[in-house]
């Protein structure tokens, strides 16, 4: 069991979410323990033939196949997409980046992440959005056109582009000093 857990562990960043996460790692286990008994059986592997020799013979049981269903150039793609995206969220502060897994990853409810985590709903609420924005300016930096990108102002409420209500309050506070405006 160790064994598999490390294996899952190190080999987290090529789960591809095609079945569920329970799927996989009970996958990687039932692979880490015939693994084992076929080392304890000794099946007999056959050495390569030389040059000109018959084929014939045993056939070596392998550890492992790759699953080649996929077109290879796409499994690099998803490979590459899953590291800038794992990146991405371990760049996320801590606080946001729990939220991000529990609720997008793990797919647990508002209720449960808060369960979970000992905050509020309305904190899970709004700690996700903060990571969802966050990851959404890190992959519009690394996968966005330079040349369609769009920086917008943003307006706050009573913000005409005169004076918010902040900066008038301020104006007002150092007129009524006697300081500059």
């Amino acid at each position: 069991m160790q064994t598999a857990f490390l294996s899952a562990l190190e080999h987290l960043g090529e789960f591809r979410e095609e079945a569920s996460f329970s799927t996989w790692i009970t996958q990687i286990a039932a692979n880490a323990a015939l693994k084992v008994l076929r080392k304890k059986r000794g099946l007999p592997v056959a050495a390569a033939p030389a040059a000109g020799e018959d084929e014939g013979g045993d056939i070596p049981h392998p550890e492992f196949i790759a699953d080649w269903r996929g077109d290879p150039a796409r499994l690099v793609e998803d490979r590459e997409l899953q590291r800038i995206l794992g990146g991405a969220i371990d760049e996320l502060p801590e606080n946001h980046r729990l939220v991000f897994v529990l609720r997008d990853v793990a797919g647990k409810s508002v209720e449960e992440t808060a369960e979970a985590l000992g905050i509020s709903r309305a904190n899970v609420k709004v700690r996700l959005l903060r990571a969802r924005l966050a990851l959404r300016e890190k992959l519009t930096r690394v996968f966005g056109d330079e040349d369609r990108r769009q920086v917008r102002a943003h307006r706050h409420e009573g913000d005409d582009r005169k004076a918010t209500p902040a900066g008038e309050l301020l104006r007002r506070y150092r007129e009524d000093e006697g300081g500059a405006p």
